[in-house]
C-alpha cells in the first residue's frame, strides 16, 4: 500500500470517528490489534456493540470498486467476523452491550470538494 493510500485512510477513519463520536457514540478502541489483523474502529452506540470498517476511496477513480463501501465483500466480511470474536475474548468485560453489529463507512473524496460519507449500519 502506497504512502498516500495510507494517509488517506487515516484521514477517513479520523473523519468517522469524529462524526461517530458527535453522534454520541462512545468510541473503545480504534485500530483495535488481535493477532488475526486490525478493527478500525470498536464503539458503542447505544447498547449495541459495533464494528466498523472504514473504506476510502476517490471520486471517479478508475481503480476499485465504485463505492467505497462495496469493498467489503463477503471474504472480508468473514475476516472481519473473526476479528471481532477475537476482539470479545481479549475484551470481556469492558462494555455492556446488549447486542452486536457490523457497519461499514464509505469516504470518497475528490479535490475540492468536501468528503461524501456512506453509512451502511447493519451491513452484514
Amino acid at each position: 500500500m502506497t504512502v498516500a493510500r495510507q494517509q488517506t485512510g487515516r484521514i477517513a477513519e479520523e473523519l468517522v470517528a469524529a462524526r461517530l463520536a458527535a453522534r454520541g457514540w462512545r468510541l473503545l478502541e480504534r485500530n483495535a490489534r488481535t493477532r488475526h489483523g486490525e478493527l478500525d474502529i470498536v464503539a458503542l452506540d447505544r447498547a449495541c456493540l459495533v464494528f466498523v470498517e472504514v473504506k476510502a476511496g476517490r471520486r471517479g477513480s478508475h481503480y476499485g470498486p465504485e463505492r467505497p463501501i462495496l469493498a467489503v465483500g463477503p471474504r472480508k466480511q468473514q475476516r472481519l467476523r473473526r476479528l471481532a470474536v477475537a476482539w470479545m475474548a481479549a475484551n470481556r468485560g469492558r462494555a455492556r452491550y446488549r447486542e452486536i453489529r457490523f457497519d461499514v463507512v464509505g469516504v470518497s473524496f475528490a479535490p475540492g470538494e468536501p468528503p461524501e460519507v456512506e453509512h451502511l449500519a447493519n451491513a452484514f
